[in-house]
């Protein structure tokens, strides 16, 4: 697989990374801030609702991580795998698989002849690259980096939780539900604008979605948590 070399930034490049950052930082929010809404509900004291909070932090960066380096190293696998057969068959029949690559070229517009050259020039530089790339759909600026992904979701996973548990520990237990609330739906509303802009989405839009599920979760789990405090 080729390195790419064009030196002006994409958006694409920054798809591996951002994914797992925003996913973790958004389940890090929503899921702590749920939790202590929940727990808070339930009429609890203000250290249960922080021991709960903690707890659920680091659960669920530890689980981020590890759901993340398992999806991530499975596509590696996947990835590996195709390289190497791609491999063994240019080896096996290069001439088929010259003839398979000026075929792609001719699909995307280029006449039988010059599709063939192509096909020739950029074998005779890296054949695995060009079929990686061209049949194959694999380049590396989108290649799998689990370790990276993993630490990405776990670290913006305990940032974003870290939010709901400072209010829990800065404002009066009565004031607890509303404020948790309030300050991880405008947290929200800032990842997503930000998340959106960085990968040149549409602002409102990537804020819009990511508040709309928050208050939903939040909504559900204190309903929850007061029917239980309630019972209890």
């Amino acid at each position: 697989m080729t390195h790419s070399w064009h030196p002006e930034p994409h958006f694409s490049g920054r798809i591996g990374w951002l994914r797992a950052s925003v996913l973790g930082a958004n389940d890090g929010i929503v899921s702590t801030a749920s939790l202590v809404v929940g727990v808070a509900a339930a009429e609890a004291a203000r250290g249960q609702i922080l021991l709960a909070g903690v707890a659920g932090l680091v659960a669920g960066a530890m689980s981020m991580a590890a759901g993340e380096y398992v999806s991530v190293s499975s596509q590696a696998d996947s990835e590996e795998a195709d390289l190497r057969r791609e491999q063994r068959e240019l080896e096996r029949n290069p001439e088929n698989e010259l003839r398979e690559l000026a075929r792609i070229y001719e699909h995307r517009g280029l006449d039988a002849s010059l599709a063939r050259q192509v096909a020739e020039q950029l074998s005779a530089h890296d054949a695995l690259g060009a079929h990686a790339r061209d049949e194959l759909g694999l380049s590396e600026i989108h290649a799998a980096r689990p370790i990276q992904a993993a630490l990405a979701s776990a670290l913006a996973f305990a940032v974003g939780a870290a939010l709901p548990l400072g209010v829990v520990v800065a404002v009066p237990r009565e004031a607890t539900g509303p404020l948790v609330t309030a300050a991880s739906l405008a947290s929200l509303a800032v990842l997503g604008a930000v998340a959106a802009r960085a990968g040149g989405a549409g602002v409102i839009r990537g804020a819009s979605r990511v508040v709309l599920w928050g208050a939903v979760a939040m909504g559900l789990t204190a309903l929850v948590g007061r029917a239980v405090g309630t019972i209890l």
